[in-house]
């Protein structure tokens, strides 16, 4: 935990002070002014420990009143700092190309220049992150096999992720979620994780009676609702979150498969958030894959993208999430670097299929840039001929 205070005060911090020392020659701020920007950035630097120390501490009114500023602001951050850099790598460029390649080449844009441009095109791109954060896409995935029994022709599978129930994501945009899901009509609704954010007991009670846990129980899945964990389960407190999935209608699946009437069988991964050891000894994950049957259609459910080289060919559709596609440009590029299998489907080397959903929620800043969310509608055609 120090160490990620740390590394998260030198690199938001680090951002703040750049955004700062650029802002103040730009606009030649008076002392007065600098002070205030100067208090501003320091403020915002620490607004998310402090969001964080006040869920700790069950003040959900004052977590709420200061996440909204201080996540819309991080974004903002993120997109402007974005900016910045880019502007100053074009200016470096042209300082190049005119010093040793064409030496009467003028200087196109000054530093200033440049930080108002960066700084106009961050307030606009910011206002479009937020609103593209509230338009649900719906992404049609078809799958063709020819291990559905005899008897059903379509099995129709809706895939949320990444959903973040929470302090910021609450009943109003949750219905608009479920309003998308009820329109698909799924016989089988899955959850790849991270369906809850944060200290969801102390912001909601846990229980039966939960009215977020309530809407999702009230959707519809005639062959039923599947949910694996992933890491903010572990986050939020793990006996709370599945509490909580429960209680929405889900069948936890940790490390185990079941078959349902349909035909196909389902598998469910724990993330290695709940279990670290499972990054260092997979063999739990292997030996869940490799005891199900080949001859029946098998439905992998991981939250990270990412296939042990032992189960590559051993599933048909595997489902994840997770990486929010970067959620706001250009971290996608980031996002793959460390996780390279790209958001939509994918077909890998040993023949299974991968489906990398962008996720249907926000993390941090309720905002999505170039990464809509998305609800994933896959339907899994037989192929045999009747």
């Amino acid at each position: 935990m120090f160490y990620f205070l740390i590394t998260f005060l030198t690199l938001y911090g680090g951002m703040h002070l750049y955004a700062f020392l650029k802002l103040r020659d730009a606009f030649n701020l008076r002392p007065l002014l600098t002070w205030v920007l100067a208090a501003w950035m320091v403020v915002m630097t620490f607004i998310p420990l402090l969001v964080h120390a006040a869920e700790q501490f069950g003040m959900e009114e004052t977590a709420l009143f200061i996440a909204w500023p201080g996540y819309l602001w991080m974004g903002f951050l993120f997109i402007f700092a974005t900016d910045l850099f880019f502007t100053d790598l074009l200016r470096l460029g042209n300082f190049l190309i005119s010093r040793y390649v064409l030496k009467r080449l003028p200087v196109f844009l000054s530093s200033g220049n440049a930080c108002k441009v960066a700084l106009v095109v961050a307030v606009v791109a910011s206002v479009y992150a937020f609103t593209e954060a509230g338009r649900i896409r719906s992404e049609h995935v078809v799958i063709t096999t020819s291990k559905l029994p005899s008897a059903i022709s379509r099995l129709r599978i809706v895939q949320i992720s990444d959903v973040h129930i929470g302090l910021l994501l609450r009943e109003g945009r949750l219905r608009q979620i479920l309003e998308q899901i009820r329109e698909a009509g799924p016989d089988i609704l899955i959850s790849t994780g991270d369906l809850i954010d944060g200290k969801l007991n102390r912001v909601y009670g846990i229980s039966e009676h939960d009215p977020m846990a309530a809407l999702l129980a009230s959707v519809p899945a005639p062959s039923g609702k599947f949910a694996v964990t992933g890491n903010h389960e572990a986050y939020a407190g793990l006996p709370q979150a599945l509490a909580f999935s429960r209680a929405a209608g889900f069948t936890m699946l940790r490390n185990q498969s079941i078959t349902l009437k349909s035909g196909i069988t389902i598998s469910g991964i724990d993330d290695r958030a709940v279990n670290p050891k499972a990054l260092a000894d997979p063999g739990t994950e292997t030996a869940v894959i490799n005891s199900v049957s080949h001859d029946s259609f098998h439905l992998l459910l991981k939250h990270r993208p990412e296939i042990l080289p032992k189960s590559g060919g051993n599933f048909d559709l595997q489902l994840s999430g997770h990486v929010h596609g970067g959620q706001i440009f250009p971290f996608n590029y980031l996002v793959r670097l460390k996780f390279p299998i790209p958001c939509g489907t994918t077909t890998t080397a040993a023949g299974s299929r991968i489906h990398v959903s962008r996720g249907t929620g926000t993390w941090g800043p309720p905002m999505r840039l170039f990464a809509p969310p998305e609800i994933t509608v896959i339907d899994i055609v037989s192929t045999q001929k009747k």
